[in-house]
């Protein structure tokens, strides 16, 4: 079966083209992205036709679970259609099947090759109820939506103020003076995804706010552990920041990985802007 390892900001995937092939994509991701048995990746992409779009995608993660959101693994998906002979090469934008929906990314080119990918992320839930953000609200308005996001738990006798947002997968971030660097995260991370108030589990997202257009964060990925990147989350960590009154609407969400790019207007679609490249291409046997 061939593959194609690719990585967006550090967060990377392995790709497989399945066509109408049925296989244990589960049990598949736990052996391929295996760092040390398998080819290595925090999750595995599968390229799948669609009768609604150019193609559909879906995404399972390093312990097997499918997840229905991945920015950086979309933005991947549609380089990689885009170098491919299936992919029209002079499109400026790409239908793409999910499980959340219909995402349409835009190809920004330079010097006639793909330079930077940007994907429609949908709209953010607010808290754990997923309630959609109200467009024009007043201030009693935004103190509800604060209070809807907010969730204190603690864990190992640290108290966690967390915001929760859902791009179609939940996030709960943590805004800190403490430096992102020197943050416990494999140790606080795994028990913040598994807390009993997080149905289905969580990503965890710790964030230093730098100024009104630039977020430091690191992400602990719910069935992958810490990753270099995270697009869904970056995303995430830009809602809550600007309903939080942090930044702008245009915010530039530096992680391990690389920079990210995060455009949101305060109530509709969520547009991320970042890096998609192949690594190497090979066959697993």
């Amino acid at each position: 079966m061939k593959f194609t390892k690719m990585q967006g900001a550090g967060n990377d995937f392995v790709l497989v083209e399945a066509g109408n092939s049925q296989r244990d994509w589960s049990e598949l991701a736990v052996d391929m992205c295996d760092r040390h048995f398998g080819v290595g990746a925090d999750g595995l992409l599968i390229l799948l036709p669609s009768d609604r779009a150019d193609f559909r995608m879906r995404i399972f993660n390093a312990d097997g679970s499918e997840s229905s959101a991945c920015g950086n693994g979309l933005r991947c998906m549609v380089k990689y259609f885009m170098d491919s002979q299936v992919g029209n090469k002079r499109a400026a934008e790409i239908s793409v099947e999910t499980m959340a929906g219909i995402r349409i990314a835009r190809i920004r080119k330079t010097d006639g090759e793909v330079a930077e990918i940007q994907v429609e992320m949908g709209k953010p839930g607010i808290g754990q109820e997923n309630a959609p953000v109200e467009p024009d609200r007043e201030d009693d308005a935004a103190l509800d939506i604060k209070a809807r996001m907010s969730r204190s738990i603690t864990v190992l006798g640290r108290g966690l103020d967390l915001f929760v947002v859902s791009m179609s997968n939940p996030h709960a971030i943590l805004f800190t003076e403490e430096p992102v660097s020197e943050f416990p995260l494999s140790e606080i991370g795994p028990q913040v995804e598994c807390y009993p108030e997080f149905p289905g589990r969580t990503n965890y997202e710790v964030v230093n706010v730098r100024s009104r257009n630039l977020v430091e964060a690191r992400v602990w990925e719910r069935g992958v552990g810490e990753t270099l990147a995270c697009g869904s989350g970056a995303c995430a960590i830009s809602v809550a920041a600007q309903l939080l009154g942090y930044v702008d609407r245009r915010v530039d969400v530096a992680l391990p990985g690389g920079v990210l790019n995060v455009e949101w207007d305060g109530a509709g679609e969520v547009f991320l802007s970042g890096p998609a490249e192949t690594v190497f291409s090979g066959e697993w046997l």
